[in-house]
């Protein structure tokens, strides 16, 4: 039974959802994602209800100034996943151990600071991005069981309605911190040009004119998202190696269609959070002299 002091119809039904869908996050990137205009002690409190109803949990860490990393509850997550705004979302099954939180706290924390820069920029400049417009770990399969899972999918409305001027966006967003080698991030990029041209077979069921196959990515969004590289744990002169190995891959696929329908874009984390996402910090793979908006280029 959920505690009576938990407000489950406000901001303690946010906060949980928040964090199911993020993995977890410091209590102050809660803050900041969820009530950046109250003081950040009701967050603290909200998060402490929650983790008395046994919604939530924290893990310390000792070198870090004790920073208090929250998580879901396996009873969190439970609950959340069965509220309409949470409908279709598959968070990990270790999304609730503290073991797993402590292994994967460096780069999950990295991809919500990089979800809170975006969230920031969209208030600062008056574009619409709410909190759960983040969704980590989207599973896109790509035949013979492999499957491309961005660290996230943002969703983005750049611009007002009001004047016509308003778009749309969507994003893969991959968060690199230099654990793999410059071959292996651009990898990646092969990946999605394998999801941009997936096309998968129904058995007994012939294409045809009327009903011609389609990829299958289409049946989630009417345009293939925009792939963002945001690139940390190395200085300018690793973010350079990276983007050339980036430019080397996306020369690889010049002949096929997908470098000519998707915008792909490389940042420096440091840039992104010191200038915000929406300057020109970003870098086209395959035009890598060049620096660009993430959301109006080309």
């Amino acid at each position: 039974m959920t505690n009576v002091n938990v407000d489950v119809g406000g901001g303690d039904r946010l906060a949980l959802a928040v964090l199911v869908q993020y993995r977890m996050a410091t209590t102050e990137q809660m803050h900041w994602v969820i009530a950046p205009g109250v003081r950040i002690e009701q967050t603290r409190r909200r998060l402490a209800r929650l983790r008395e109803a046994g919604l939530v949990d924290r893990i310390t860490l000792p070198r870090a100034g004790r920073m208090r990393v929250w998580f879901p509850t396996r009873y969190g997550v439970q609950l959340a996943c069965e509220w309409p705004e949470m409908r279709g979302r598959q968070p990990s099954r270790t999304v609730s151990d503290p073991t797993a939180v402590r292994l994967k706290v460096g780069h999950a924390l990295t991809v919500t600071e990089t979800a809170l820069a975006f969230l920031k920029d969209a208030r600062h400049h008056g574009d619409l991005c709410r909190p759960l417009d983040w969704i980590p770990e989207v599973h896109h399969p790509i035949g013979s069981g492999e499957a491309v899972i961005p660290d996230a999918l943002l969703y983005y409305r750049h611009g007002s309605d009001d004047d016509g001027n308003g778009s749309m966006l969507r994003a893969f967003v991959e968060v690199d911190r230099a654990t793999m080698g410059p071959e292996r991030l651009a990898a990646k990029l092969t990946a999605y040009a394998r999801l941009h041209g997936y096309v998968p077979t129904v058995p007994g069921r012939r294409p045809t004119v009327q009903e011609p196959a389609l990829e299958d990515w289409r049946r989630r969004y009417p345009l293939f998202p925009r792939l963002l590289f945001v690139l940390d744990g190395t200085g300018p002169t690793g973010a350079k190696t990276r983007i050339r190995a980036l430019r080397a891959a996306a020369r690889e696929l010049e002949p096929f269609s997908f470098l000519h329908d998707v915008p792909v874009l490389a940042a420096q984390l440091s840039d992104v959070l010191r200038d915000g996402p929406s300057a020109p910090v970003w870098r086209p793979v395959q035009d890598p002299a060049q620096q660009v908006a993430w959301h109006s280029w080309p």
